[in-house]
């Protein structure tokens, strides 16, 4: 298996920090936008997408902040890659920004930033942003 590179997406959501923290920590918010359907059961989340699921395991919550996963097949892998979501406000303008920091094959890159873009606007209509 090819190296994972990690990459970074910072994006302007408007929406409130509680609101936003809210669709990116809890299975009901996570359903709304990211997957089909997500159960919690000791900090393991699964993830449903029509008929196929992915388990992820919960690494780090900081309330009102971030939140970070590892995918469970990558963490039985012993692989150091994971998944964060961290909502930063600009101390000058109060923008609200999610910036996400992922890991992909070389080969995966583009699709893999494509993949969040679409999740992300989901996202934002969900919210109304």
């Amino acid at each position: 298996m090819s190296e994972k590179i990690k990459y970074a997406l910072e994006i302007e959501v408007k929406s409130s920090t509680k609101v936003l923290y809210n669709m990116i920590s809890t299975p009901s918010g996570l359903s709304e936008w990211f997957a089909d359907n997500v159960n919690i059961k000791n900090d393991v989340f699964t993830f449903f997408w029509g008929d196929s699921s992915e388990e992820a395991k919960l690494l780090t919550k900081k309330k009102g902040e971030s939140i970070k996963f590892q995918w469970m097949e990558d963490f039985e892998d012993g692989e150091k890659s994971y998944f964060e979501l961290v909502i930063k406000v600009d101390e000058l303008t109060n923008d609200v920004a999610l910036i996400i920091t992922d890991f992909a094959e070389e080969d995966e890159l583009d699709e893999a930033k494509l993949l969040w873009d679409n999740q992300i606007n989901d996202l934002k209509k969900v919210i109304g942003s």
